[in-house]
């Protein structure tokens, strides 16, 4: 497969509007250094676009203006492209490992993200317990693993805007006594991006709110 950088969608304008600049300029500082820093692989560089900016960003509209966390926020997807496409949200970034967390915080600097924190830290050590009113993850884990460490996070009332693959209604299945435990009310799967992205890269999430403790 080539390794040429995949053109820019037209639909990235629909998908960004006037944020558009700044997720062309991170698209970019992926394509240069993700696979060096060991963020993307080189197989990526085609399907950047399509599979991760804009996989990312359609998540954007499920967002409400608040605190939202990222858990393990690595290349930056989903956590800096929702900062590009949603300035009127406060992020925090919760990434452990160091390296990550220094393209991180170069990240948005070089893009003058004025709504990021980055927070190097485990997600189940991050002094954030019950203070965010949502959470979201990417390519993070299997829910029954990862319920257990974002729920806790999320105060009572707030959501969990999890991005899951295909398989994520077996993983709801293998979770329903970690979705009992955490009470986490009205959960479903939500299929974003039909008709804008190719059907292999709709984006699927798994959101669910966060009952009384």
């Amino acid at each position: 497969m080539s390794d040429t950088l995949e053109p820019e969608p037209s639909v990235a304008t629909q998908v960004f509007g006037s944020q558009l600049p700044r997720a062309r300029e991170f698209a970019n500082a992926l394509a240069r250094h993700g696979e060096e820093l060991g963020l993307i692989g080189p197989v990526e560089l085609p399907r950047l676009w399509t599979r991760h900016i804009l996989n990312s960003a359609l998540v954007a509209p499920l967002l409400r203006p608040g605190r939202v966390g990222d858990v393990g926020s690595g290349a930056g997807l989903p956590g800096i492209v929702l900062a590009i496409a949603r300035p009127d949200v406060q992020f925090t970034l919760i990434e452990p490992m160091e390296r990550r967390v220094a393209w991180l915080e170069r990240q948005v600097r070089e893009l003058e993200l004025a709504n990021v924190d980055v927070m190097r830290a485990r997600a189940e050590d991050a002094a954030l317990r019950g203070e965010l009113d949502q959470v979201t993850a990417r390519a993070v884990s299997a829910l029954r693993t990862l319920l257990p460490i974002t729920a806790p996070l999320v105060r009572s009332g707030g959501e969990l805007v999890l991005m899951k693959g295909a398989g994520v209604d077996n993983e709801i299945a293998a979770a329903e006594k970690v979705i009992r435990k955490f009470r986490l009310h009205r959960p479903e799967v939500l299929v974003l991006g039909e008709g804008v992205v190719p059907d292999a890269e709709v984006t699927r999430v798994f959101r669910a709110t966060v009952g009384e403790r």
